[in-house]
């Protein structure tokens, strides 16, 4: 990918995040939405994805259909990533 294509779609990815954040973070376990790398088996992909970190994945059979995140918004993959609880040090 080159260095404008990669540009491209991080903006892509950025205009989705804004438009979407609000109602990931409502969504029960989400503790932050960032853009970063989709991972596959825990290692780092060079696919441009929304980040959904949560504090622990959860089996979807589990959560509420409300809490579910959806798999891409917009045409742009959605990762969730486990990332455990969030304090302030």
């Amino acid at each position: 990918m080159s260095e404008g294509d990669r540009q491209a779609a991080y903006e892509r990815v950025r205009a989705v995040k804004s438009a979407h954040e609000d109602e990931l973070m409502a969504k029960a376990n989400v503790v932050g939405v960032g853009i970063g790398l989709r991972q596959r088996g825990g290692k780092p992909t060079d696919e441009v994805a929304l980040v959904a970190m949560v504090t622990r994945k959860v089996p979807l059979s589990q959560l509420k259909p409300e809490d579910v995140i959806p798999a891409e918004l917009e045409g742009i993959p959605v990762d969730v990533q486990e990332v455990g609880e969030i304090r302030a040090q």
